[in-house]
């Protein structure tokens, strides 16, 4: 299947109908869900992503989740949340538990790819993350919403604090490592690229 990763950042991606349970994600896993959908066989398990964007504004997340819930629950046995906590400060899990649907432990998306234990035990304070999906979508995560494109000077400001930018690196890709260091050095930031895989994603999936 071929998404485009601007279609995945501003409309999300449909799903198919097709099997028993709905995964219902943000758009900036659909890669990794498809991925471990044909490594596994999975396919008693369909896709349908909201707007990554939905990040820039993350108290709409709540809503935006449960009206794809009650727009789809019918269709299917069982649906699972991809989303953790992604800066609802505690709202979507509520929202959640009100609906009867399981969702992603974890604070959010850099934390369940390293593991969510790992992440915790390293209590970095200091450091700014890119996913596989981020480092392609950097602009419209960074770039655009901070004002960067527009104001450079306010880099300082965003980013004075942080020490290290982290590239949790989902696969091998030599080509968006030399994206992500060339981002680190534009934020005159330490470089450092993890390979985490899928982390904590896979093995939730797993359980379903």
């Amino acid at each position: 299947m071929h998404m485009d990763d601007d279609d995945l950042v501003n409309l999300g991606m449909d799903a198919r109908k097709s099997g028993r349970i709905l995964l219902l994600a943000c758009g900036a896993l659909a890669h990794e869900v498809l991925a471990l959908k044909r490594l596994n066989h999975w396919d008693h398990m369909d896709l349908h992503c909201l707007p990554a964007k939905l990040h820039n504004t993350p108290a709409a997340i709540p809503d935006a989740v449960e009206a794809a819930v009650t727009a789809r629950r019918e269709e299917y046995d069982d649906v699972f949340v991809l989303y953790a906590d992604c800066g609802t400060g505690g709202m979507l899990q509520a929202r959640c538990a009100a609906l009867g649907v399981q969702m992603l432990e974890g604070p959010h998306c850099y934390s369940f790819f390293e593991g969510n234990q790992a992440f915790e035990e390293r209590g970095e304070v200091t450091c700014f993350y890119l996913t596989d999906f981020l480092v392609k979508q950097f602009d419209a995560f960074v770039t655009k919403p901070l004002g960067l494109d527009r104001f450079p000077e306010l880099k300082e400001m965003y980013f004075g604090n942080y020490t290290t930018l982290v590239y949790q690196a989902q696969v091998d890709d030599p080509a968006l490592t030399e994206r992500a260091r060339g981002y680190a050095e534009r934020l005159g930031l330490a470089f450092e690229r993890r390979f985490t895989g899928y982390g904590d994603l896979e093995t939730a999936l797993a359980r379903i």
